[in-house]
C-alpha cells in the first residue's frame, strides 16, 4: 500500500534521529564524513538520499542503508506521481 505524502527522508533523520539524541547537523555530518552543507540540504528537504549516504546513515545511526533508499524512493515516487499527467508514457501493447 503506497503512503500519502511519505515524509521526506530529511524530516526522519531530523525528527527521529538528530531531535531525540540532541546531535546538530555538524555533529551527524562529521560522524557521517560528509560536510555539514551536504546533510543540511538533505534535512531541509533540498538534497537526495544517495546509496553513498544511504550507507553512511546506516553507520552513523545504526540504521539500515535499505531503509533510507526506500524511504528516498517512496518520496521520490510520490512526488512524480503529482505530475503524472505530465509524464508522457503510453502501454507498449494494447490489451485486446
Amino acid at each position: 500500500m503506497k503512503m500519502y505524502n511519505p515524509p521526506h527522508p530529511g524530516e526522519i533523520i531530523k525528527g527521529l534521529w538528530l531531535d531525540p539524541m540532541g546531535a546538530s547537523i555538524t555533529d551527524a555530518a562529521r560522524a557521517m564524513g560528509v560536510s555539514r552543507k551536504t546533510l543540511s540540504k538533505i534535512v531541509n528537504g533540498r538534497g537526495r538520499v544517495t546509496p553513498e549516504i544511504a550507507l553512511r546513515l546506516s553507520v552513523a545511526l545504526g540504521s539500515s542503508a535499505e531503509s533510507w533508499l526506500g524511504h528516498q524512493a517512496a518520496y521520490d515516487l510520490w512526488e512524480i506521481e503529482q505530475h503524472q499527467d505530465d509524464v508522457r508514457a503510453v502501454p507498449l501493447f494494447a490489451p485486446v
